[in-house]
């Protein structure tokens, strides 16, 4: 018996957005991974994105109604070109900036109506297996400070700050009315494994990020459901379960912070060794190279040509001429380009983060839940950034386009939706 036309075209359509969702859910882990076999991923969803704004006249509308997210990052892209072309540099400045145009075509793929369940599963399961990471990295193999999948243990606060973004994103879907209970188990159990591995990782900027951006979420979550003595009950629990952790059996991270008023204070000319005093005086250079150069900055990737160069002669502790970055995001702006790479930098966090702050109380829970998500993923960024660099590695930076670009979609697919209707 011959299949109808119309059978045939509906059970393709089906198996290709279940391709898509799978593939979105797996990314957050492939971008986790240090392999290069994560291009394949990458190149798929970006010729699935390119299919569906040239054949799908609702993707055209989405992206569109998403407009001011996608022209920023490309904003941010054709100033980093300019930057390359006036200071001369190599190609190889321009391999993080050219991405910004793959995962604009990727964004494209959330403009289908994807098996959401499955996006948010995957995110849970890629907390839930970088938190075991951690406890293996830690008990198993000895790592002080467990730093993922991808890099060595210097990429500790860029891991944690991956991982505690991933679980926030577990805790919104988990806090959703409309979750089914298997599901919210699960989503519960990444954010407790998540956060367990996030605290061995000692990593202070991120852990100190996260406790805003949570208490935000459950205010948010209080006010939209009224239920206050869940959200209450359920910041008490992870209140006294992180400072159980951190007090009773990783006395370094309490240490950790207890270093901090006191090599601050201790800082100066002869003594800039430790982590404290070293970032002090990374910003110190990094502020003296802003001085020199206000309006065109020294080049993008330059801040460690830059330290060697003032070490060299006596301007510099040698403490910090292994660094290539000043360990903060709006410092690095203002090496690499001045007062002008700065603006462009708080556009490329301020656009996205106007965008989803006007949806977060849309009366549609799906579009309210995407702002919600998206403002978490600014304002974790944007903290971080003060006190360490978020976008010089492909795996904080492909994070980052990745939710912005595909979650402010996701808003303009579902506008589209609600105004048809």
């Amino acid at each position: 018996m011959v299949r109808p036309v119309d059978d045939v075209r509906e059970q393709s359509a089906s198996w290709q957005i279940w391709l898509v969702s799978l593939l979105l859910a797996s990314m957050p882990m492939f971008f986790a991974l240090s392999t290069r076999i994560k291009a394949v991923p990458i190149l798929v969803l970006c010729l699935l994105g390119l299919s569906a704004l040239i054949s799908r006249q609702e993707t055209r509308r989405a992206c569109w109604l998403a407009w001011p997210v996608g022209a920023v990052c490309l904003l941010r892209l054709l100033y980093d070109i300019g930057n390359f072309a006036g200071h001369r540099l190599g190609w190889s400045s321009l391999d993080l900036p050219a991405q910004t145009l793959l995962f604009l075509l990727i964004a494209a793929a959330f403009s289908l109506p994807l098996k959401q369940r499955v996006i948010a599963i995957g995110f849970s399961m890629t907390a839930i297996v970088l938190g075991i990471v951690c406890l293996i990295q830690r008990y198993g193999q000895g790592v002080d400070r467990p730093y993922g999948l991808n890099g060595g243990d210097w990429a500790a606060v860029e891991f944690a700050m991956y991982l505690l973004l991933l679980i926030l994103l577990s805790m919104l879907q988990a806090l959703r009315p409309d979750t089914p209970p298997r599901d919210r188990w699960l989503h519960i159990a990444a954010v407790a494994i998540g956060l367990y591995g996030a605290v061995l990782t000692q990593s202070r900027g991120p852990l100190l990020a996260f406790a805003p951006i949570y208490l935000g979420l459950l205010l948010w979550v209080g006010l939209r459901t009224r239920r206050w003595r869940r959200m209450i009950g359920l910041l008490a629990i992870t209140v006294a379960g992180m400072l159980a952790v951190t007090a009773t059996l990783h006395h370094e991270m309490v240490n950790r912070l207890a270093d901090v008023p006191a090599e601050m204070a201790s800082y100066g000319r002869n003594d800039t060794t430790g982590a404290v005093r070293e970032r002090l005086e990374m910003w110190r250079v990094a502020w003296q190279a802003f001085g020199e150069h206000p309006l065109t900055g020294i080049g993008l990737d330059q801040f460690g040509v830059y330290v060697r160069q003032q070490a060299a002669a006596g301007k510099a502790s040698e403490a910090i001429a292994k660094y290539v970055h000043p360990h903060s995001e709006y410092l690095e702006s203002l090496v690499a380009g001045g007062l002008p790479a700065l603006l462009v930098l708080l556009l490329f966090f301020g656009v996205p983060l106007v965008f989803f702050a006007r949806h977060l109380n849309h009366p549609q829970p799906s579009v309210a839940g995407a702002a919600a998500a998206g403002l978490m993923v600014i304002v974790m960024y944007g903290l971080c950034a003060f006190s360490d660099n978020v976008f010089y590695r492909a795996m904080p930076h492909s994070l980052y386009m990745f939710l912005v670009l595909g979650l402010a979609v996701v808003i303009g697919r579902e506008l589209r939706h609600s105004s048809v209707s």
